[in-house]
């Protein structure tokens, strides 16, 4: 069985460094001259597909926009999840889950286990109940080839108030975070299967990554403020590992697929040179 790392680094090196969020909050869905009702989620998230996932790396849905339409909007996450992987892209689901015990083995079955009509080969998750809490979904994962974001440094304003925080032992909350990661994924080989979520409007962290040996997710960019020249302050020697992630810079584009494409194939090109 092949690892998400390994899964992950081959999907790169065929399609290139670009993760395209799958965000059908209403005003996307208003600018596609959509209904903000399951029926415009569905059209939203199956064009965002059929343009897209047998030619990007990875396609990231945010549950939280599927989810607020009750059971048919998670019905209609679940077929996005399954189309997308049927196409060849690999498929991240944005939850940002992250509890204790009993309660984050259930959500790791949930997203990780392949018994599961949510099944994705990613998801990301929260580590601020400790990154131990997270041992279920690490577990998961490492059984069935999947993969697991965690949240280190973001880019929202609130993030540095506990992110950058410092610890009795010198150490921020997030370099703790970064170092736990680093641990689990030493030795792995082409990358480990542990990723971390690291805002690309961030710019200099003071935050050491060298050592991470897995994937890079940089939400942030496009509309957001980021650009791919931005990436180098942010990763410094870890940009080989960097999966740039844009959402709104792309799926503004639509809702014609041909548009789609042709945005995502410029800033994966921009990434690409940005990234050597």
């Amino acid at each position: 069985m092949e690892t998400f790392g390994e899964r992950l680094h081959a999907a790169v090196a065929e399609r290139g460094p670009l993760c395209v969020g799958i965000d059908p909050h209403a005003s996307l869905l208003a600018r596609w001259g959509l209904s903000d009702d399951l029926a415009g989620l569905e059209r939203f998230a199956r064009t965002v597909v059929d343009a897209l996932a047998d030619r990007v790396a990875v396609l990231k849905p945010q549950s939280a926009f599927f989810e607020r339409f009750g059971s048919r909007g998670v019905a209609i996450l679940e077929s996005t999840i399954r189309q997308s992987r049927e196409a060849g892209a690999l498929v991240l689901l944005d939850v940002k889950r992250g509890d204790i015990g009993s309660t984050m083995a259930a959500y790791a079955s949930a997203y990780l286990d392949p018994a599961s009509s949510l099944c994705a080969d990613a998801i990301t998750v929260s580590p601020y109940l400790g990154v131990g809490s997270l041992r279920p979904a690490f577990d998961l994962a490492a059984a069935n080839g999947g993969g697991v974001f965690v949240l280190a440094l973001t880019s929202n304003p609130e993030g540095p108030a506990v992110q950058h925080a410092v610890g009795p032992d010198g150490k921020t909350v997030a370099q703790t975070i970064i170092d736990e990661i680093s641990q689990v994924n030493a030795g792995a080989q082409p990358l480990g299967s542990l990723g971390l979520v690291v805002g690309a409007t961030i710019g200099e962290t003071g935050h050491d990554l060298s050592a991470v040996n897995g994937p890079l997710l940089a939400p942030g960019l496009g509309a957001q403020g980021a650009t791919p020249s931005d990436l180098r302050a942010v990763f410094g020697e870890s940009l080989r590992n960097v999966l740039p992630s844009y959402s709104r810079e792309v799926l503004a584009a639509g809702p014609q697929s041909s548009d789609l494409r042709a945005a995502a194939e410029r800033v994966r090109d921009d990434c690409r040179a940005a990234l050597g």
